[in-house]
């Protein structure tokens, strides 16, 4: 058996990059996965691949800061499988401009795709998983929400998701429904590949390297199957040990406590 088998989830931004290795991975293991995403295009094209392989997936067109299209998708989801067991909130996006270059149309937009629409998705789908009896949630932060980075439409977002996280984990376990939240450093994909910071940050890295969009989406596996079945309320980082002391090792390094 795999690890979700009978187990029907959602994850937002499914179409490409992150998301859509989430919803590899996941379908993989069993689970019957909704492709909820904007980019139709890429989203349909996903489901014609996987489902030639013989893996239970659909597309469904989600903008997630619309709460008329998650009740859509909650209930395409609810009629498929008659449950939603998994909820993985992985849509997002990123400004890459500074407090004052930041127009306040550019931070309502990021605030809306990050923050809000996790809550929405959280509000809408946590009713229906507790008529199934419960689930997981997982909500996609950054490692960005433990500092501050020149972006801060991105990093208030993030910070934003590691609270939505235990408000919900608190408001929800009495109904069976774990939320937790991950906290990737630098993943590298086809939007970020041509990026001037990836280099400087990979150089600071502990382990010298990016993630990859697999190694996030094998962690949001083990945080929706029941091996994490006493984990909830929790932020989970995984950046190559950059937020555990990347700025005191490159000090140490520069000042010959040891060499590099």
């Amino acid at each position: 058996m795999t690890r979700l088998e009978n187990k029907l989830a959602i994850v937002t931004g499914g179409a490409r990059g992150q998301g859509e290795a989430e919803v590899r991975l996941l379908a993989s293991e069993g689970a019957s996965v909704v492709i909820a995403d904007v980019l139709e295009a890429e989203g349909v094209a996903l489901e014609r691949e996987l489902s030639d392989a013989g893996l239970a997936v659909r597309f469904a067109r989600l903008d997630v800061t619309k709460p008329e299209e998650w009740q859509a998708v909650a209930a395409l989801a609810a009629d498929w499988m008659g449950k939603i067991d998994i909820l993985v909130n992985n849509a997002g996006i990123i400004n890459r401009t500074t407090v004052a270059d930041t127009g306040l149309e550019a931070w309502e937009r990021v605030l809306r795709v990050n923050l809000t629409g996790a809550f929405l998705g959280i509000q809408t789908v946590a009713p229906v998983m507790a008529q199934g009896g419960g689930g997981a949630i997982v909500n996609i932060s950054s490692n960005s929400g433990f500092s501050g980075h020149y972006d801060p439409a991105y990093t208030a977002s993030k910070w934003g998701l590691r609270g939505l996280t235990r408000s919900s984990a608190m408001e929800y376990v009495g109904h069976n429904i774990r939320v937790n939240a991950i906290c990737p450093g630098l993943v590298v994909t086809g939007l970020n590949a041509s990026s001037p910071h990836l280099k400087p940050m990979i150089g600071m890295t502990p382990m010298k390297r990016s993630g990859t969009p697999e190694e996030i989406a094998q962690l949001v596996l083990f945080l929706v199957s029941d091996a994490s079945s006493f984990i909830t309320g929790e932020d989970f980082v995984i950046d190559g040990g950059f937020t555990a002391g990347a700025a005191y090792r490159q000090v140490a390094s520069q000042t010959g406590i040891y060499e590099d």
